[in-house]
């Protein structure tokens, strides 16, 4: 009997074991965000993640590590060695590798891309005050006061101030740059009519469509937005080749083993054609890529790297 007891006993034991073990044995993923709360990369992590974790059965975490124009966080991830961390990236990621003279990672040796999330653009922006009504009569005003005119970005070697710098370049004009900690507080000098112009997200400057303190001008895409089609290109305007619109995807360590990062894209890619995860990328601007395998999306982020040196060489910015 005492034999049966303790049988009994441990087939309990380990029973109640295996009910916990899943639980507290449950595969963490941390998609590292390198930007602040509140960021457009973070809001987009935060769209899919619970979805994700559902489709790999996993948690799913999103974690912000802030600095240095993204490439703190990004650094981390790229010396990370547990296949369970990525990196929510965007267009800045492949910027970077040529803005600064001191990168500790490569942008694409470095990182294996996992899936295209989609495309977001940028517009370009006046104050209502400045009294231009398209991009023709932004140059033209710009012009006719070369360097003393001001913008403002999220800060040095960010997306907003390259996209800038660059469309100034093309457009053969001279503005003084006035960097700020956020697009949202580039976003707030002009509408308070403190600069003269920023280059911006979609989303951030969708709600001021119809406010009398902004003047949105032109988008910096190839083609017009679908959320915004009325609003005509940058090239549409005047400034021939000028293009400037960002991916956003999800990268892992270059350490991943391929059918591990294969894994990883049939989910991610599962999970953006969930209806709900569409629309919240939707009301963030961000035009959902189709169905994109790993390979497909490591050549984008290799052409994406030539056309970013050609971009930051344009634009004469360089981080020390």
């Amino acid at each position: 009997m005492s034999f049966r007891r303790n049988a009994l006993r441990v087939l309990l034991a380990l029973s109640v074991g295996a009910v916990v073990l899943p639980a507290s044995a449950q595969r963490v993923i941390r998609i590292v965000v390198p930007y602040g709360p509140g960021a457009v990369q973070d809001t987009v992590a935060r769209t899919f993640n619970a979805e994700l974790g559902q489709a790999l059965g996993a948690s799913v975490i999103v974690e912000n590590r802030p600095g240095a124009g993204g490439t703190v966080g990004t650094s981390q991830v790229a010396k990370s060695t547990d296949n369970n961390t990525l990196v929510l990236a965007a267009a800045s990621h492949t910027l970077a590798g040529h803005l600064y003279s001191k990168l500790d990672y490569d942008p694409i040796r470095n990182f294996t891309g996992i899936a295209n999330i989609g495309n977001s653009g940028y517009v370009i922006a006046a104050p209502g005050n400045l009294g231009v009504n398209t991009l023709a009569d932004y140059v033209k005003l710009v012009k006719s006061q070369p360097g003393k005119l001001n913008y403002a970005s999220a800060g040095n070697g960010s997306a907003t101030h390259l996209g800038m710098a660059y469309f100034l370049a093309k457009a053969g004009l001279q503005m003084q740059h006035v960097p700020m900690k956020s697009t949202g507080d580039a976003v707030n000098e002009v509408l308070a009519g403190r600069v003269q112009g920023v280059t911006s997200s979609l989303v951030g400057v969708t709600g001021f469509k119809n406010d009398p303190r902004m003047k949105i001008l032109a988008y910096t895409g190839t083609q017009r937005s679908k959320f915004m089609p009325d609003l005509p290109t940058v090239a549409e305007s005047g400034v021939a080749g000028y293009k400037f619109d960002s991916w956003i995807g999800v990268l892992a360590p270059s350490t991943m083993p391929k059918a591990e990062a294969d894994k990883l894209n049939a989910a991610m890619n599962k999970v953006l054609q969930d209806p709900a995860v569409q629309q919240r990328l939707a009301n963030l601007g961000v035009e959902v890529a189709g169905n994109q395998s790993v390979d497909q999306f490591n050549k984008l982020l290799k052409d994406d790297f030539e056309q970013a040196g050609a971009l930051v060489k344009a634009s004469g910015a360089r981080i020390e």
